[in-house]
């Protein structure tokens, strides 16, 4: 069968167990851990693979049958997740949530007539890639929570190119999707890699992290799928921001960190008894400025992740831009000790979270120095007059094609204002430096519809982006609300 195939019919198994209360995300994290098991069976055979200790392995569980089939899932699951290296990662914290042994063993000898191992990377992969598309499109919240466009990923990756011998990484990293896009790219380095960059590729290239894990484990299997890893995770499930970035920086950081909310924590108010937000400030050393907003934080820490010429592309909602006091301080120290050359600003309506006005800030890191690294910055508007949607008008890769061009990939001193394109613009640092708390949140382009009535967008559009725009307040009042409520304690 085709890779579209095995989706579909993965898929709509998944339907049945809904009946059952097994949640989307519950059911790809079950076929994570089933495929996991027949892989280890497949590679056993061929001496190879990561290895799954006796009694727990995917022959123990096609044999049986009933309550005995499901008592043996359980007691594997429970038994791998004490396991390190990648069984731990994948198996970590993992509970049986297909109660009916019948449904359970249906699912097990659909995947038992598959031959995993012996598909090609690129198939496996977009069987998994599939399933985890298909989840953050049916499920409002969860997985579309980490799952960046694919289109906008392979286009940051294009400008970025990643090199055989870089080491990326992703402090936010989903589902793994910046990950994958960079070692396809680096894979795929004219004259083909040596047999010393072909194993620094699979086992040390890459390094991952995701607070969620949940989130973790679909990463890993993501990866694993893809002929990434060893024994060894390359993705671990921890607080990216809990503590001070260490002497192993890396080349390069792809990430898209988490949208939302301020970091805070419910307590409960001794005077009142009523449960309030109290906001989390991070505090470390090594940071600029000291606040409770996660995307400022993530900036910060992605930053400090670099080696001295080290690169970074990171997705940012638009208040990073904007926002005043620690973000100002942000924004201000980010120009001065790194060379943030590029923003791009995205078009609303490509995101699962619906009302996300976002942008991707492109910077190099530098030595120390007395003046500005950053002498300009070049804006390209890929908001005004561009309606996106998730069903109607998706996301393609080649709506970066114009962006790409005036990046200039090969030589960025090559970038050209001209009339043309009114997308792409420039800004000096002294310009930047001298507007009102350092906004970089910057827009030049008319908005055509608010000029011109007769060419409205079509009414489908505009109902979108009412609801968009009313969810994005929405955001704001709640963020305020908590500020309130943390300013009266």
């Amino acid at each position: 069968m085709s890779a579209s195939e095995i989706v579909n019919k993965v898929w709509n198994y998944a339907h049945v167990l809904r009946d059952d209360g097994v949640g989307y995300g519950d059911y790809v994290e079950q076929i994570t851990y089933l495929i996991f098991l027949k892989m280890a069976d497949e590679r056993k055979k061929g001496n190879q693979g990561t290895k799954v200790p006796t009694g727990y392995a995917w022959a123990d569980l096609v044999k049986l049958d009933g309550d005995d089939l499901e008592r043996q899932y359980r007691h594997t699951l429970e038994a791998l997740a004490k396991e390190g290296g990648m069984l731990g990662t994948i198996f970590r914290k993992a509970q049986n949530k297909i109660q009916d042994p019948a449904k359970l063993e249906r699912l097990i000898k659909m995947i038992d007539k598959e031959q995993w191992s012996t598909l090609p990377a690129d198939v496996k992969g977009e069987i998994y890639e599939g399933l985890l598309e298909r989840n953050a499109q049916d499920v409002k919240g969860g997985a579309g929570q980490y799952f960046t466009p694919r289109p906008l990923i392979q286009a940051m990756v294009e400008v970025m190119q990643p090199k055989a011998t870089d080491t990326v990484a992703d402090p936010a990293c989903g589902t793994g999707g910046f990950l994958l896009a960079a070692h396809d790219y680096m894979a795929d380095q004219e004259g083909g890699l040596s047999k010393k960059e072909r194993r620094h590729l699979k086992e040390h290239a890459l390094r991952g992290n995701d607070i969620v894990d949940s989130v973790v484990r679909l990463c890993a299997m993501n990866l694993y799928l893809h002929g990434i890893g060893g024994d060894e995770c390359p993705v671990t499930s921890n607080d990216a921001l809990a503590k001070e970035v260490g002497d192993d920086r890396v080349d390069m950081v792809l990430a898209n960190p988490p949208f939302g909310k301020k970091s805070s924590i419910t307590v409960i108010n001794e005077k009142t008894g009523k449960k309030e937000q109290e906001k989390l400030t991070i505090e470390r050393e090594d940071f600029w400025a000291t606040t409770s907003n996660k995307q400022l934080n993530f900036v910060q820490h992605i930053a400090n992740m670099l080696k001295i010429d080290g690169k970074a592309a990171v997705v940012v909602p638009d208040n990073v831009l904007f926002e005043g006091g620690a973000g100002e301080t942000v924004r201000k120290t980010l120009m001065e000790r790194t060379d943030l050359h590029t923003i791009l600003r995205l078009p609303t309506g490509i995101f699962y979270a619906q009302g996300v006005k976002a942008n991707v800030i492109f910077f190099d890191a530098k030595p120390a120095s007395k003046t500005a690294w950053t002498k300009k910055v070049w804006i390209y508007d890929f908001r005004t007059n561009v309606h996106m949607t998730l069903k109607t008008k998706r996301l393609v890769k080649n709506d970066f094609d114009e962006f790409i061009e005036c990046y200039k990939v090969d030589n960025r001193s090559k970038r050209r204002e001209s009339k043309k394109n009114e997308r792409w613009k420039t800004f000096s640092y002294d310009e930047l430096i001298a507007r009102d708390k350092t906004n970089l949140d910057i827009f030049w382009l008319k908005d055509k519809s608010l000029e011109d009535t007769e060419n409205l967008p079509a009414p489908e559009i505009l109902a979108a982006e009412i609801v968009e725009q009313l969810e994005a307040a929405l955001v704001e009042f709640r963020s305020v609300e908590l500020a309130l409520m943390s300013s009266e304690d």
